[in-house]
């Protein structure tokens, strides 16, 4: 039985029939997506077909006179291809100027014609051959004289039209299944040690210990990846450069950025790689303990991806970033720690071990390296070392820096926040330092170790200064939020927000041991509205800066715009710092260094401020740290979903069951509610149902109106999917989160969330046509020949038209009637966007701790809209 594919790009499903197909397209791919995704594939165009010399011992590759020869294959930008809504300009060398899917080779090299037959690079036939291998050996597991009988039966058959089945028999079959080039990559170890000038007497331990390291080999890892069918339709081979309609750059995925069109440029300086594929090597670690047989042994885990792959793969860990190894951390008694010499031990050990590691790819960095690629043809690699993501005190072992020094700028350790450009490092440069000056003076002047040689050093077009890349999560939210803005927050006050979709509560305040990097991120989620009141405007409009640092940094997709609104973000809390100057902090103040080029966050000012409001008389400040208290855990009380499909249109789907207890009449359900005019809430929504796109609709009449009093199921949640690539989500981007709407959560109090509605151009909405409610209830009702779903909601209103001008938030209050009664309708399920966070509008008074998450929205009058309950809300809110 043949098993049809969904004809959906990235779609994953298979189906039986053409109407299970059909039936899939319309329902699950008939919505357009709610946001705009940047990685369309290119078209297919025709490009010259060179022969390379580099190759021209190996066997020829067929001639195709349908190519342009005489395209001298020089690449003009004004003849890009429009990928709506991008204008996108490939890299003129680095690939045939018309193949956005890069130019595919043979097994020996040599360029092929680039509209071949799909190749599977699979020792199958075709795809009905190994979906064959796949149903015998797989699904039913025949026994091999079954399939023997099965294939001389189909042979048969097959005799009068001189042809014969996919198998000659069973041995046939399972050598093809054992030729099927799968499994992984093993494990490999070395061995290093000391080898320098030991003393005579009294040798310390770490001169005479050996020391493991375990790694698989990245050249075959790299190859995994390449040949993984998985990644077909979302890896790129092809640099490039998109551009909006305003004529704006636009950057997504890695290929989308200047750094790998550079090395494309310095690559091409060699013919011999035109048209090849250039795969850039990310690399990662961090220190961590490990167990290892007794005891406890401090490894560096070694990570890696390909820039190739899209930003979404990689961020739903569909096996694109691959663990490379262990490298080992020498240890030494106490005695020794602080020993120069093994200091730099330690340091070089550990480039020393990267540069072994990678040797495997050293190679192929200048000469091509053919392999198959998740579309099963073969293409010319050229590899290349690419960004290194690191924390701070990996960035100084990598860079060979003295500590409080930056890796990346030549600003002296007392002078990071310079007030101008700073002067990048270079390797050319360091090296020319440690050639003509000494020790002492590379270790005050320029923060250089001397002794230590960065493993990049061995490879080529790589620079270790200009490799390393922040560590968003090390040097920006545990490291400046958590380190120094977290003892701002009382208990209290994080107490009394609303629970919401991936948002941590902390009960019972702050102090607990040990803080991690999701904790730090849901206390920046509702950090500002709780200090609110309680300290002086200028500090509130410092932190809103650095909280949209922080998220603007962690979007998709970043325009020319975006980038001025990081800069002015960050020119916004220069600005607003002064404050923690007035307050007692010293004249000079370690400000957040510029992402460019500096990308440095060490010695930020709030680390100032903070101890200068611990010190501060004023008795605002002292009140506010007496609150604090001890030994607490967070709680994660709820979690949004990935959801592993297609971008799709935003869309809200009820509970798969109703609340148990059967369905209720709407007079039962309207004494529930506490709401008399239910019934003609219900009419009133039939009618709009009845009129929708209708421009000339007779008025509402509740009279001649349709009504409805049968039963109504009631449901407790409904869960919202929407495009978030910003956020956790699938390879599509996709992400779903739960909406509540229930009388008891998990046994306590009623839960009732709120949510982000779509209105028409008539009603005024400051959010771009989004209004708020807080769903009092789910509801799905049959009417004639339909099943209707709705939502029972309490409107929120806005304060006024603009967002505040010191949280950057949009202020709401529950609506009211003319009668001062809340202002609650029916909507359709259709309505709704997502969900909604509100924190209230603490004001400058202290809360009673018998204030409950659950109580928030009930007591409080006024509610900022809460654009950092996560990134998508960032965006939207």
């Amino acid at each position: 039985m043949i098993r049809l594919p969904c004809r959906i790009p990235g779609c994953k499903r298979v189906f039986k029939n053409k109407s299970g197909q059909t039936k899939h397209v319309r329902t699950a791919h008939s919505l357009l997506h709610n946001h705009v995704t940047f990685h369309q594939a290119a078209p297919d165009l025709r490009s010259p077909s060179l022969e390379n010399p580099a190759f021209d011992d190996w066997p020829p590759s067929p001639q195709h006179h349908d190519f342009d020869e005489n395209n001298d294959g020089v690449f003009m930008p004004e003849e890009g291809m429009q990928l709506e809504p991008l204008f996108r300009t490939f890299h003129p060398l680095l690939t045939v100027l018309t193949h956005s899917t890069g130019q595919k080779c043979n097994i020996y090299g040599n360029f092929i014609n680039q509209n071949p037959h799909l190749l599977t690079g699979l020792p199958y036939e075709s795809r009905v051959a190994f979906e064959t291998a796949e149903f015998l050996y797989t699904r039913n597991q025949m026994s091999a004289a079954q399939i023997n009988t099965l294939l001389d039966l189909w042979a048969a058959t097959l005799i009068q039209h001189n042809d014969s089945p996919l198998f000659t028999g069973h041995r046939d079959l399972y050598e093809t299944i054992d030729s099927t080039p799968l499994g992984d990559v093993t494990w490999e170890t070395f061995t290093m040690s000391y080898n320098g000038v030991k003393p005579a007497e009294d040798i310390p331990p770490w001169m005479t210990a050996k020391y493991n390291v375990w790694f698989r080999d990245p050249h075959l890892l790299v190859h995994h990846m390449l040949s993984n069918p998985d990644f077909d339709a979302e890896i790129e081979y092809v640099l490039y450069q998109d551009y909006t309609n305003n004529d704006q750059r636009c950057y997504k995925n890695f290929f989308s950025g200047d750094w790998a069109w550079k090395q494309a440029d310095i690559i091409v300086e060699d013919p011999e790689t035109h048209r090849s594929t250039f795969v850039p090597l990310i690399i990662g670690s961090d220190k961590t303990t490990v167990s290892v047989a007794t005891g406890h042994t401090e490894y560096h885990p070694l990570y890696m991806s390909i820039g190739n792959i899209f930003n979404g793969v990689r961020r739903a860990h569909r096996n694109g970033v691959v663990l490379v190894g262990f490298l080992a951390i020498p240890k030494s008694t106490k005695e020794h720690l602080n020993d120069k010499d093994f200091r730099n031990f330690r340091c070089q050990m550990f480039h020393s071990s990267l540069a072994k590691i990678f040797e495997s790819v050293k190679l192929n960095m200048t000469i091509p390296d053919i392999v198959r690629c998740p579309d099963g043809h073969y293409r010319r690699i050229i590899y290349g070392l690419g960004p290194y993501i690191a924390d701070y005190p990996e960035q100084l072992m990598l860079s060979g820096v003295v500590q409080n020094w930056c890796p990346k700028c030549l600003n002296h350790r007392k002078n990071l926040d310079s007030g101008g450009p700073s002067l990048l490092r270079c390797q050319e440069h360091t090296d020319l330092l440690v050639q003509e000056l000494q020790h002492a003076h590379l270790w005050h002047e320029y923060g250089i170790i001397q002794e230590v040689v960065p493993f990049t050093n061995n490879f080529p077009r790589a620079d270790i200064h200009k490799l390393i890349s922040p560590d968003i999560l090390h040097q920006i939210i545990k490291g400046k939020f958590k380190d120094h803005l977290v003892d701002w927050v009382e208990e209290y006050l994080i107490a009394a927000v609303a629970p919401f979709a991936g948002l941590r509560r902390f009960p019972q305040g702050r102090g607990f041991k040990q803080w991690t990097g999701d904790d730090s991120k849901a206390l920046m989620k509702v950090y500002i509205p709780a200090i609110k009141g309680h300290v002086p405007q200028d500090v509130i409009c410092a932190f809103s800066a650095f909280l949209n640092f922080c998220y603007i940094v962690r979007q998709d997709t970043l325009t020319e715009d975006d980038l001025t609104q990081l800069q002015d973000a960050l020119n916004c809390f220069h600005q607003y710092r002064e404050i923690f100057k007035m307050t007692g902090v010293s004249k000079h103040i370690k400000a957040i260094k510029e992402p460019w080029p500096c990308d440095m966050l060490q010695g930020s000012c709030v680390s100032d401020a903070l101890h200068a409001l611990k010190n501060h008389e004023c008795s605002l400040y002292l009140r506010l740290f007496r609150f604090l208290t001890c030994n607490i855990q967070s709680v994660e009380v709820d979690a949004a979903e990935i959801v592993d499909a297609p971008a799709a249109q935003a869309h809200v789907e009820l509970a798969a069951l109703p609340i148990p207890g059967g369905a209720h009449d709407v007079s039962a359900l309207a004494l529930e509610l506490e709401l008399p005019n239910f019934p003609t809430m219900i009419q009133q929504f039939l009618y709009d149902q009845l009129h929708v796109g209708d421009h000339e609709a007779p008025d509402f009449d509740p009279v001649a109106a349709p009504s409805f009093m049968g039963r109504v199921s009631v449901f407790s949640s409904a869960a919202a999917s929407f495009h978030a690539p910003s956020d956790l989500s699938g390879t599509g981007g996709m992400r779903r989160e739960h909406i509540r709407a229930t009388t008891s959560w998990r046994g306590g109090p009623a839960r009732h969330d709120c949510v982000l509605v779509g209105t028409n151009n008539e009603v005024n909405c400051s959010l771009d046509g989004l209004a708020i409610a807080k769903v009092l209830r789910f509801l799905g009702f049959k009417y004639r020949t339909k099943y209707l779903q709705c939502a029972v909601v309490h409107w929120f209103s806005y304060v006024t038209d603009s967002r505040d001008p010191d949280t950057g938030m949009h202020i709401v209050a529950p609506s009211t009637n003319d009668d001062g009664m809340p202002d609650i309708s029916l909507i359709h399920i259709d309505c709704i966007f997502r969900a909604a966070h509100l924190i209230p509008l603490y004001g400058a008074d202290f809360l009673p701790r018998e204030i409950t998450p659950h109580d928030s929205y009930n007591v409080f009058r006024a509610f900022y809209i809460n654009k950092y309950a996560d990134h998508h809300a960032f965006e939207v809110a």
